[in-house]
């Protein structure tokens, strides 16, 4: 059985609230989940304690057994030092789109143009 720590969304409509959970990863997000091993409230400062709240034994004993976390619960888990940090590289993260370069290219042009109206 594949088995994933992620998270499950709770809360209202615009009012998201997260529980950390283990589960089998066929099931749905917010379906059925084998166990609640935190809380994540987005809503909180970054700077909160009660942000993300974590049984961080048992979470460890979720990962001795083979659990692979989600990417988000990765970074909680990065933060809270239980798993080693991970290298990411997003080279094209600064790259601008298809659609701002082509602006981009348009005000170059039309700042360029009177500069050459004005050199002759």
């Amino acid at each position: 059985m594949a088995m994933k720590i992620r998270l499950a969304r709770g809360g209202s409509k615009k009012r998201p609230h997260y529980a950390i959970v283990a589960s089998d990863s066929r099931m749905p997000r917010d379906g059925r989940f084998i166990e609640k091993l935190g809380t994540y409230n987005p809503l909180l400062a970054k700077d909160s304690e009660d942000r993300v709240k974590m049984d961080v034994d048992r979470v460890k004993h979720w990962l001795s057994l083979g659990a692979q976390p989600t990417d988000r619960v990765a970074r909680f888990l990065e933060a809270a030092g239980v798993v080693a940090k991970k290298e990411r590289s997003n080279p094209k993260k600064a790259v601008p789109g298809k659609a701002a370069a082509e602006r981009a290219a348009a005000k170059a042009a039309k700042a360029a143009a009177p500069a050459e109206e004005a050199s002759e």
